[in-house]
Parts: C-alpha cells; structure tokens; sequence
C-alpha cells in the first residue's frame, strides 16, 4: 500500500527528532527500507534535470557552439551528477541521476556528486567520523560543511546538501527533499544569481547554529 504524507515512522535512536519529522513529512515509512519501486515512480512527475543557465535548442548549441563555452556554463557542466546510490525495497541500487525523486534514501560517498537537494541523516557506519561536503560552487561558502556525530546520543545534525556539491570525505546516508527544478541551484539560475559572487549563507557561523529541530535551511530564499 502507497505510504502517505504524515506516515508515522519508526527508526533507530540515533535519528533526531527533526529527522524523523523530515522522514515522515516526505512519506517514507522507513529509512532502512527506503522507498518502494511502485512509490518512487508514483512520486517521478518529472526528471529530476536541472536547466542549464543558457538553456537553448539543442540545435542552436550545434550552430553556435560558443555558448557551451560561456564562463556559467562550463562551470554548470561540472555540477551535473551522473548517478545516485539510492536505498529500494530495502537494497542500495545504482540509478541514473535523473531517477532520483523526493523521499528517496540516497547513501552518499567520498568522490559523488550530490545528485539532488537533500538532508542528511546519520553517518555510514564503520566510516570516518567527519563527513566533509563542499558545497561553494552552489552557495559561495569558503569551507565544506561538517557532519559529525553528536558525542551525547551519537545523532547526526541534519545538514543540508545541494544539487551539484561534491562529497570531499566520508560518507553519509540522506533524504531527497527537492529534485530538479525545484532545487536551490535551479532557483538561483532562475533568479540570475548563480553562480554564487560571494557566500550566500546566512552568515558565517550558519553552519554551527542552524536550528537542528526545525530543520531550517541554511540559505535566505528572500534573495532569490
């Protein structure tokens, strides 16, 4: 049966409050489980694609192959993930990128691309005990983000990655919460601010105070 928004959810202690919150607001009865195949592809009401900066006709990129050589679209190029490791029916599976839908259990490893908008929501176990992310050709920020475990009750902050950073370190185990044109770099293409001329986070110490319940963005939407 077809998991709703507002599902309850049970999983291990070491899942914070506001995880579980962000488990069950996106329908995902289990982080263990992941996402069924039926329920993935009832949530696929489009790929998850990202437009390009300069988006024109394939066509006119053949006549005038100058544009794929425009400053933001060679850096946009190096942005787009390939594929996403992504917990099915139980079973880490490798899809293409554009597959990737809400709600998904995405396990995130050194070397990816972050194939989608995601929070994350612990460690992978038996990895390093830092997880580093570097997210500045999205946001500007001059330093990855930090996902580390809490000593207290060994539970992971929720941060929040973006389409298109690049996974430094570590490896961490996340949920999809915006694909496609629904991303954060997807609206800043569309508000003309990207790529990024300074660090648009909040402030510099954003990253160690973000509000770890209620889950809170990290990026002021009012500047888009």
């Amino acid at each position: 049966m077809a998991l709703g928004i507002g599902t309850m959810v049970s999983e291990p202690a070491n899942l914070s409050r506001a995880q579980m919150e962000l488990l069950e607001a996106h329908g995902v009865e289990s982080m263990e489980r992941g996402l069924t195949v039926a329920q993935a592809a009832q949530r696929r009401e489009c790929l998850n694609v990202v437009r390009p900066p300069v988006d024109c006709p394939a066509w006119l990129c053949i006549v005038l192959p100058c544009i794929g050589h425009l400053p933001s679209m060679v850096a946009f190029a190096k942005l787009k993930p390939e594929d996403a490791e992504v917990k099915r029916d139980s079973q880490w599976v490798c899809y293409d990128a554009v597959s990737v839908v809400t709600g998904d259990i995405l396990r995130l490893t050194e070397g990816d691309v972050v194939p989608a908008d995601c929070t994350v929501l612990q460690l992978v176990d038996g990895g390093t005990d830092e997880v580093l992310v570097d997210t500045s050709a999205i946001t500007g920020e001059d330093r990855p983000r930090s996902i580390t475990r809490n000593s207290k009750d060994n539970t992971t902050k929720p941060v929040q990655l973006f389409y298109g950073s690049y996974v430094l370190q570590g490896s961490v185990i996340a949920i999809v919460t915006a694909v496609g044109d629904q991303t954060m770099l997807a609206h800043l293409i569309c508000a003309g601010t990207w790529p990024p001329k300074g660090n648009i986070v909040l402030s510099p110490d954003a990253l160690d105070t973000v509000d770890e319940e209620a889950g809170v963005s990290l990026i002021t939407r009012d500047t888009l």
